[in-house]
C-alpha cells in the first residue's frame, strides 16, 4: 500500500509541476464560475440605481425608501448621473432613477417635476423594472397631490396632511390577484440559488473529468519513456504499479475538486449542502474520472491522441450530461441519453444535497 501511495503522489506532483496545468486546474474553473455568477446569478433579485441631485430632502428620501420597500428590488445609490448611466449601460443595474435637485421644492409647491428613468430597451428585465419604478413614483405623487388637495380645502397644512394621505393610501383597498400553479415548475430548483450557485456543481464535474482525461497523457509518457519497465524491474508487482497510476489520476482529480469546492464555498459562499455528502460525491466522481483516464491512457498510443480526443470526449460528455446546459430544459429523449454519462448522476447528486 505504501508503494501505491508513493507512485500516486509522484504522479500527482509531476502533473501539478507543469505551469500550464496549474492554470487549467486551479485558475480557469474558478474564473468560469465567477463569470457565470456575474452574468446569470444573483438569486434573481433586481438592482435599481438611484441618484438624487443636490442635497436632496425628505421627499426625495421618501421616494428612495418607497423603492427599497418593493419586494425583490435592491436599490443602489450613485453619486453622479454619469456613474448611474454607466452602470445601466454596463448592465450592473437594471434601471436608473434620476431625482432632480428641485424635487422637494416643486412637490411642496405643487409644481410639476420630472423624475428621470434610465432603461435599456434591449433588456426585457430593464423594461419590466421600469414599469415597477413608474408605479412606485406615481404612488408617491398621488399621496402628495392628495395632501395638496386637503390643504387647499383648509384641512390643515400640506406638511400635516401628507402623513395622513399616506396612511389612507396604505390602508385603502387595492386589487388583489390570486393564482395557483398547475403542475411543477421547471425552474423550482433555481428559486433559492445564490449569485454563484448557478453552474458551480456543473463546472466542478466538467473540469474534474476533463482534467482526469488530460492527465492520461502522463500515463502514456510513463509507458513511452520506459518508466513502467524500470519499475517492473524492481521488486514491485504489476498490480502495485497499476494501483499507483490509478492513485495518481485520482489524486489530481481529488485535489482539483477539493480546491474548487472549498474555494467557491469560502470566497463566493456557494451552497454545497451536507459537507459529508458533498465530499462523498466528490470522491466517487474522482474515482470515475481516474478510471476514464486509465482507459484513455491504455487505448491511445501517444499523448497527442489522448490530449485531443480526450478533450473532445470530455466536453462532449459534459454537454450531454448537463454540465453545460441545465438538464431541466432537455427534452425527454435527451434526458434518457444523459443518464448514460457520469456527469448526470454527479450533478443530480449535488442537486439533491442542496
Amino acid at each position: 500500500m505504501r508503494k501505491v501511495l508513493a507512485i500516486g503522489w509522484s504522479n500527482t506532483r509531476r502533473f501539478l509541476r507543469q505551469r500550464g496545468n496549474l492554470f487549467f486546474v486551479f485558475v480557469f474553473p474558478v474564473l468560469i464560475i465567477l463569470l457565470l455568477g456575474m452574468m446569470y446569478g444573483g438569486g434573481f433579485d433586481t438592482r435599481v440605481g438611484i441618484h438624487v441631485a443636490g442635497d436632496g430632502g425628505p421627499l426625495a428620501e421618501r421616494l428612495a425608501g418607497a423603492l427599497e420597500d418593493v419586494e425583490d428590488l435592491a436599490v443602489v445609490s450613485f453619486g453622479s448621473e454619469a456613474a448611474l448611466l454607466d452602470a445601466v449601460q454596463r448592465n450592473r443595474v437594471s434601471a436608473g432613477v434620476l431625482v432632480p435637485g428641485d424635487y422637494d421644492a416643486s412637490m411642496e409647491a405643487g409644481s410639476p417635476v420630472a423624475v428621470g428613468l434610465l432603461l435599456r430597451r434591449d433588456n426585457q428585465d430593464s423594461m419590466l423594472v421600469g414599469e415597477t419604478v413608474r408605479e412606485t413614483v406615481g404612488r408617491e405623487g398621488m399621496a402628495i397631490r392628495a395632501a395638496h388637495f386637503a390643504a387647499g380645502r383648509g384641512v390643515g397644512s400640506f406638511a400635516a396632511a401628507l402623513p395622513v394621505a399616506r396612511q389612507m393610501a396604505a390602508a385603502g383597498g387595492g386589487v388583489t390577484v390570486s393564482y395557483t400553479t398547475a403542475g411543477t415548475s421547471a425552474f423550482a430548483d433555481f428559486k433559492n440559488l445564490g449569485t454563484f450557485d448557478l453552474g458551480a456543481s456543473q463546472n466542478l464535474v466538467l473540469f474534474m473529468f476533463l482534467t482526469s482525461l488530460t492527465a492520461a497523457t502522463d500515463l502514456i509518457l510513463t509507458r513511452k519513456l520506459g518508466v513502467a519497465r524500470r519499475m517492473l524491474s524492481t521488486p514491485t508487482s504489476a498490480a502495485v504499479i497499476v494501483g499507483g497510476e490509478v492513485a495518481g489520476r485520482f489524486g489530481v482529480a481529488l485535489v482539483q475538486g477539493i480546491y474548487i469546492m472549498a474555494g467557491t464555498l469560502l470566497v463566493f459562499g456557494v451552497n454545497w449542502g451536507d459537507p459529508l455528502g458533498a465530499v462523498a460525491v466528490l470522491v466517487v466522481f474522482a474515482l470515475v474520472g481516474s478510471g476514464a483516464a486509465m482507459l484513455s491512457g491504455a487505448l491511445f498510443r501517444n499523448e497527442q491522441q489522448a490530449g485531443g480526443i480526450g478533450v473532445l470526449l470530455g466536453l462532449g460528455l459534459a454537454a450531454v450530461g448537463g454540465a453545460m446546459v441545465p438538464i431541466e430544459i432537455f427534452p425527454e429523449a435527451m434526458k434518457g441519453i444523459a443518464r448514460f454519462t457520469p456527469h448526470y448522476w454527479a450533478i443530480d447528486a449535488f442537486g439533491d444535497l442542496v
